[in-house]
């Protein structure tokens, strides 16, 4: 599972107001779409986030999912239609899980948010696993 959160958006509304943000989440969305596998299941989740089920991905395969994602995302200068006022870039920091057997659907959630947070908190723009810490 990926958990992946558009960095400092309550920026963005405030600065751009909710329909840019609302844009912003489209673009975000977009690029996960185009990362997914036919098998892949993405949702809203939260706010700015969004998750991503990776179902039979390995560890290391999906954090490269992850990564593409967030350049991919980091890569686009975002301008608004109407004025072509540059809204400049926008990034993403992603926690990266991987379901263990049995495991109740709540701990594996938690994990990928606590990656994700972690992610945050070490700078944002980036991807997290804390698979091999916490296994």
């Amino acid at each position: 599972m990926l958990m992946v959160d558009v960095d400092n958006f309550k920026r963005i509304n405030d600065s751009w107001g909710h329909q840019v943000g609302d844009a912003v989440l489209r673009v975000v969305a977009n690029k996960l779409q185009q990362s997914s596998r036919e098998s892949d299941t993405i949702a809203r989740y939260g706010g700015e986030e969004f998750v991503m089920l990776l179902p039979k991905a390995p560890l290391h395969e999906a954090t490269l999912v992850a990564d593409r994602i967030r350049i991919a995302v980091s890569a686009r200068n975002l301008t608004l239609r109407d004025t072509d006022k540059v809204i400049g870039t926008v990034t993403v920091s992603a926690g990266v899980a991987i379901y263990r057997p049995n495991e109740p659907v709540a701990n594996f959630l938690k994990r990928a948010d606590a990656a994700l947070i972690q992610a945050k908190q070490s700078g944002r723009n980036r991807v997290i696993t804390l698979e091999r810490a916490m296994a």
